[in-house]
């Protein structure tokens, strides 16, 4: 099977991409989700990289299912939490007692969602990067 985690963690930062240009576009709640997109494949990725596979969209799962010769930082276990608040709540009417998803998130959230999915694609870039 061919390594494919270039791959993800490409789309990873094209997600990335896509979180600020939403951002840029006051489409913040698909700023948060694009995102944690961003985060949930550039994570897969490592994982694929140091040849594991990894299941389901919990970010802070995944990254703390990395294999312990992975040292993460506390930091990123926090922002991945952040970031998982994002995966449903930004997208669906449903996520939240009233309103569309638009009226619960402005450029707040998604510069702190950006900010934080950077720094696991980041994270994840740099791991992948080591012989």
């Amino acid at each position: 099977m061919p390594d494919r985690s270039g791959d993800w963690l490409t789309q990873a930062q094209r997600n990335l991409e896509q979180a600020e240009d939403s951002a840029g576009a006051d489409r913040h709640e698909w700023a948060c989700f694009a995102a944690q997109q961003a985060a949930e494949m550039a994570v897969k990725g490592l994982h694929l990289h140091l040849g594991q596979e990894a299941w389901g969209h919990v970010v802070r799962r995944l990254v703390e299912e990395l294999p312990s010769a992975v040292t993460v930082p506390g930091e990123l276990i926090e922002a991945a939490r952040v970031l998982d608040a994002y995966y449903v709540a930004a997208r669906y009417p449903n996520g939240h007692p009233a309103g569309a998803p638009g009226e619960h998130y402005g450029a707040l959230q998604s510069g702190e969602a950006i900010r934080y999915a950077g720094q696991i694609v980041e994270f994840c870039r740099v791991q992948m990067a080591r012989p």
